[in-house]
């Protein structure tokens, strides 16, 4: 081989080397830079995770709160142990970036410590540590640690953003500087092939020499690209299944997210905002404004258009959990959304754009107002409750002896009708807190199996004469048998409570309707509606045509005392009484009502089992008799009326103020033919608990139990324990005469109490 040859070939090699070397280099370079790609992918999918669990841990401690269901508890304890491996795990991710470690270390015990404030919350709640509770709320230190951790995790998503694009960028230039590479590669071949060949002339053998060489070469290098560009190509599909992940993330998420640019045009948005906001791409949130009204998070104020949550994020305001409620014009229902807004900025750091997050809060709203609005109306009601035992003491001496003082004043005309006038304000006072107590739901109730379509179409022919002939009543009852389980007496006041009002929304006339059918109120009712059990129901429905009620007169109607009519024509208690009666009776209750176009009440009553039962016996007028009534009541008023009465109808009595001198008496041997006990009294133990002690000391005790309102003493589950037998106060002398002979005659026992009953 000449020198000349030598000389080309030594070059040529050299230069195949050099371009070989730097090919391998750029293949390892190009496999590091796809390899940190994927690595930032799988960071921010962590940090994604991580935020999940958060807010996970955080609404199932929300859900804990408001209906205290044991599905949260587990839900949050699940959420909890994984959110530590989940932090453990972003740092060993970050491991390779000192300031995300750093940053992270600063995250990690906030994260830990709200996850610890929410458990000691559930815990307190869950133990009912009311004092607790408000001292864990006085510090107010979760939602802060919440933003800050959520604040921080953005931090770290933005810059594994920026390093995600950064290394895209490498990534991209390191392939196109390796195709460079060999295209130049196959440039010197080519050229190192013509300059051979010139030589070639001068020696055949050197040729083909060069001409093997250099095909060896060619092999070797084609081989070293077919490799090289399989790589890039398994490099470009894991990047694009990761892309497609983040993709399907985003539009499965239920929160509508919105991209907008700095003209409030919507660049990027997800299934959920064109559900929600009826925005989709290329649309601009000034549409907002012009579909819907648009109010603060009272339902009150209107939202200004500088105030609006795009307005606000393209000033280059961030904030979270901006409270809006949207009213469509169209007549779509009302959202109450929870919005939270980041600015864009370019690299002048100017706000060339925004992300806007809404979550839709009006299923969760309406759950804390209804269950706001129960636990409003069981506070009254407890408060009722308490105040009735009093009042009905006091009335039943009021009642007695005026009724006595009316007999008595036969003679003297023009002073017993002042004796009547206060016997019937007496009578009317002793109405009034029965309907308090119907109310309170601590009226005993007497339920049976009903016939509802049988019972509805005798209450019909009576609210005939009472409502008048312009109003129209028409029934629509389901066929077939149906029974509810309730007190038919209660249900036709019920009833008529409800025409009555229907009959005042139609001063002009109109048409009422009842109507039966049977129905099943499933678990996403029962979600979306506090206190309702799921399962089958009763429904009864009365609907009418009147006026209406506005949003704000339905959400006030079951309050005592609360009436739209003018003074002196309603009590004001109809619509509480039927409230009352139908949660005592373990059923369900709602308002449906539209102004001008009128109202439907819809009463849900639990169904009876078997066949209906048979309407009661009226009980024949009771006389007196000779027996000795033991009567325990601590109101000494009430007790000198009683004993007086008694005594009066021929029987003997003794009395004891509480149950411990009671029991001390019955100990020496004292003999009595009934125990007349109040059920709350002082001593140490209620009436029933009393009659008890009393029955295991004397087998066969009869007992008359007399209250100013049940409680769970002889009442469970809206009714009076089986073989109980109760006189409720305030009563008149041929009451306490008829209930004394059929305790005496019929033999009412204290049957003992079921081990899953309060007592």
């Amino acid at each position: 081989m000449i020198p000349t040859q030598r000389v080309i070939l030594g070059a040529g090699l050299a230069i195949l080397l050099i371009i070989t070397a730097a090919s391998i280099a750029l293949d390892v370079k190009s496999r590091s830079e796809a390899a940190w790609v994927n690595h930032t992918v799988q960071v921010q999918k962590k940090i994604s995770d991580l935020r999940v669990l958060l807010r996970r841990a955080e609404s199932a401690a929300r859900g804990f709160e408001l209906y205290r269901s044991q599905g949260f508890s587990d839900e949050f304890q699940t959420v909890r142990a994984q959110i530590a491996p989940a932090l453990a795990d972003l740092k060993r991710g970050v491991r390779d970036n000192p300031d995300q470690v750093a940053l992270l270390d600063g995250t990690e015990p906030l994260a830990l410590r709200r996850v610890e404030i929410a458990a000691e919350a559930m815990r307190l709640r869950a133990m009912n540590d009311q004092a607790g509770i408000a001292a864990l709320n006085g510090k107010a230190e979760g939602r802060g640690l919440m933003d800050t951790v959520m604040a921080n995790l953005d931090h770290l998503s933005a810059e594994e953003e920026r390093l995600l694009a950064a290394r895209s960028q490498d990534s991209r230039r390191t392939g196109i500087v390796l195709l460079g590479i060999d295209v130049a590669g196959a440039l010197v071949i080519l050229l190192l092939v013509v300059m051979v060949m010139r030589e070639s002339q001068r020696t055949q053998f050197a040729l083909k020499s060069t001409l093997l060489e250099t095909t060896a070469a060619k092999e070797q290098l084609e081989a070293a690209v077919a490799e090289r560009t399989e790589h890039l190509v398994v490099a470009h599909d894991e990047l694009r299944l990761s892309v497609n992940v983040l993709q399907s993330t985003f539009r499965s998420m239920a929160e509508a997210v919105l991209v907008i640019d700095a003209e409030g045009n919507v660049l990027l948005s997800n299934p959920a905002a064109e559900r929600m906001l009826l925005h989709r791409t290329g649309m601009n949130v000034g549409n907002l404004r012009a579909l819907s009204d648009v109010f603060h998070g009272d339902g009150v104020t209107p939202m200004k258009a500088q105030e609006l949550p795009s307005a606000r994020v393209l000033r280059g305001e961030e904030f979270e959990d901006l409270e809006m409620i949207v009213r469509p014009h169209s007549g779509n229902p009302t959202r109450h959304l929870m919005v939270s807004g980041r600015p864009m900025l370019d690299g002048q750091g100017d706000v060339s754009g925004a992300v806007m997050v809404y979550h839709d809060a009006t299923t969760s709203r309406e759950t804390e107002r209804q269950l706001h609005q129960s636990q409003k109306l069981d506070a009254i009601g407890k408060l009722t409750g308490g105040v009735a035992h009093d009042f009905n003491n006091m009335l039943t001496v009021i009642s007695g002896n005026t009724e006595t003082l009316v007999a008595s004043l036969k003679q003297q005309p023009e002073l017993q009708r002042v004796a009547r006038l206060i016997d019937d304000a007496a009578e009317r006072c002793a109405e009034l807190i029965q309907h308090l107590l119907a109310f309170a739901r601590r009226q005993p109730l007497q339920p049976r199996n009903v016939e509802i379509n049988a019972a509805i179409a005798d209450i019909a022919k009576l609210l005939r004469p009472t409502l008048g002939e312009q109003i129209q009543i028409e029934t629509v009852l389901q066929q077939g048998p149906m029974t509810a389980h309730i007190d038919p007496s209660r249900l036709t006041n019920a009833v008529l409570n409800m025409a009555i009002n229907a009959r005042d929304a139609m001063p002009n006339g109109g048409k009422l309707l009842l109507e039966t059918h049977r129905v099943v109120l499933d678990e996403a009712y029962a979600q979306a509606n506090a206190e309702v059990r799921p399962g089958s129901y009763v429904m009864l429905a009365v609907s009418d045509t009147g006026a209406g009620m506005p949003q704000d007169v339905q959400e006030k109607a079951f309050e005592p005392f609360f009436t739209t009519k003018e003074v002196g024509k309603g009590s004001g208690l109809g619509l509480s009484m039927v409230y009352g009666f139908v949660k005592q009776s373990g059923g369900h209750i709602k308002i449906y009502s539209e102004e001008g176009h009128g109202t439907t009440i819809k009463l849900y009553l639990p169904p009876g089992e078997g066949a209906p039962d048979a309407a009661a016996n009226v009980a024949p007028q009771a006389e007196g008799g000779a027996e000795t009534i033991f009567v325990v009541e601590d109101d000494s008023l009430v007790r000198n009326f009683v004993t007086a009465q008694l005594q009066s109808l021929g029987y003997k009595t003794i009395a004891a103020p509480d149950s411990r001198a009671a029991l001390e008496m019955i100990e020496t041997g004292q003999a009595f033919d009934l125990l007349f006990t109040d059920v709350v009294i002082p001593g140490g133990i209620s009436g029933r608990e009393l009659a008890e002690k009393v029955a295991a000391l004397r087998p066969g005790l009869k007992v008359l139990y007399t209250s100013g309102y049940t409680d769970n003493a002889i009442v469970h589950h809206g009714k009076l324990d089986d073989g109980v037998l109760l006189l409720t106060k305030p009563y008149r002398r041929n009451q306490l005469a008829e209930m004394i002979r059929k305790a005496l005659n019929g033999g009412g026992a204290p049957s003992q109490t079921s081990a899953d009953d309060p007592v």
